[in-house]
């Protein structure tokens, strides 16, 4: 099974090769020819253009006026049904409106999948820093503030494999050291919070606390990403922290 977890056996080389035409797509290539799909996917046309049909017949895919083809909405229906996805979302959007107007800032939610961080929710704050993040996108576990608190509650082989692997770095304040990673996911486990400092952006840094659910086990991470200097990170971790205890308490609830 590869990182995705496209199938193999029997049914697996037609699965695949339809998998891989849909993950061609990226937020930089939205839109795709029947060439560009054959090529990216590594099939022949003969065979792009058979699962394109098939995709288009069953609505993962959308063909354009200009014959190029984008994703389907019938994919954003089904996603719709994740549970860590818009499930959680629904449950956690009251609490992370409420952080965005008290803050003004950026507020995020994301959960963790495989090696990487992928964010469920953004809401962008009135005049507040940029950021890279963007729904649905995925980023690096070490680097950001709900990255590092996903990876310290993450089983010990993820992180091994996190931090025994390549590690991104993205400015010049971005911790690459695993003997020095280990020490800060140990603190986030202690202090129920992390503070990723200017480690994405040098202009910006995030506070994150984590989202338990009805088991206590963590499944996503709540953060404040804040210019940086223009407020002290820990004065902005009881908020963080009281909005992921809020969250974990709906996600109790019966739905």
């Amino acid at each position: 099974m590869s990182r995705r977890g496209h199938p193999t056996g029997p049914t697996g080389p037609v699965v695949s090769r339809a998998l891989t035409l849909l993950d061609t797509f990226s937020t930089t290539r939205r839109a795709l020819t029947l060439s560009q799909l054959a090529a990216a996917a590594g099939v022949p046309l003969s065979t792009a253009h058979r699962l394109v049909a098939e995709l288009v017949a069953w609505g993962a895919l959308e063909r354009a006026e200009d014959g190029s083809y984008h994703i389907g909405l019938r994919l954003w229906e089904l996603g719709a049904l994740a549970p860590r996805g818009p499930g959680l979302r629904e449950r956690a959007l009251p609490f992370l409106e409420d952080l965005s107007q008290i803050s003004r800032e950026n507020v995020q939610l994301a959960v963790r999948e495989g090696t990487e961080v992928v964010f469920v929710e953004r809401i962008a704050g009135s005049g507040a820093v940029p950021v890279l993040t963007r729904v649905g996108g995925r980023f690096a576990l070490t680097a950001t503030g709900v990255g590092l608190v996903l990876l310290a509650h993450a089983p010990a082989d993820v992180q091994d494999d996190v931090l025994g692997g390549p590690i991104a770095s993205f400015t010049e304040k971005t911790v690459t050291d695993p003997a020095r990673l280990r020490g800060m996911l140990a603190d986030v486990r202690t202090n129920g919070f992390s503070i990723s400092d200017r480690q994405v952006t040098l202009d910006s840094l995030s506070v994150g606390a984590p989202v338990h659910d009805q088991r206590g086990q963590v499944v996503a991470a709540v953060s404040l990403v804040v210019r940086y200097g223009s407020v002290s990170p820990h004065a902005v971790v009881p908020l963080v922290r009281t909005s992921a205890r809020a969250i974990s308490r709906a996600l109790a609830e019966p739905y």
